[in-house]
C-alpha cells in the first residue's frame, strides 16, 4: 500500500533553509509573512502561492524562482536577484523594488505591481494569455 505523503507547509525561515540545504526546491504554499529572508539563496525554488507578505527579502537571490500567485505585498526586495523569475499573478503592490534585478522576469496582466512601476524599464517580459 503506497503512503500518501500530506506535506505541512512551510512555516519558519530555519526549515525553509533546512530543507533547500538537503537540496529541496518544492516550498509551495510556503507561510512566511513578515520572515526575515535578507541576503537567502532561494535560486530555482517553486515558491508558487506563498505568504511572503511583509517578508524582509533584501539582497536574496531568488534567480528563476517561481513565485506565481504569490503574495509578495509589502515585501522587502531591494537588490533582490529575481532575473528569469515567474511572477504570474504575484502581488508586489506596496513592494519594495529598489534596485531590484528583474531581467526576464516573466509576468502576466494579473501580476500587480506598486504604482508607477515600469515594467520595460525593469526588462520584465509581459506574457500573454494566447
Amino acid at each position: 500500500m503506497s503512503e500518501i505523503n500530506y506535506q505541512q507547509p512551510i512555516n519558519t525561515v530555519a526549515t525553509l533553509l533546512e530543507k533547500y540545504a538537503e537540496g529541496e526546491r518544492d516550498f509551495s504554499k510556503a507561510e512566511l509573512g513578515d520572515a526575515d529572508l535578507a541576503g537567502v539563496n532561494l535560486k530555482g525554488s517553486d515558491l508558487s502561492y506563498a505568504d511572503l507578505n511583509s517578508a524582509n527579502l533584501a539582497d536574496a537571490n531568488l534567480r528563476g524562482t517561481d513565485l506565481s500567485f504569490c503574495d509578495l505585498s509589502q515585501a522587502n526586495l531591494r537588490n533582490a536577484d529575481l532575473r528569469g523569475a515567474l511572477l504570474m499573478s504575484a502581488d508586489l503592490r506596496q513592494a519594495d523594488l529598489q534596485g531590484a534585478k528583474l531581467e526576464k522576469a516573466d509576468c502576466d496582466r494579473s501580476t500587480h505591481f506598486p504604482p508607477d512601476f515600469d515594467l520595460v524599464q525593469a526588462g520584465i517580459q509581459l506574457k500573454s494569455d494566447t
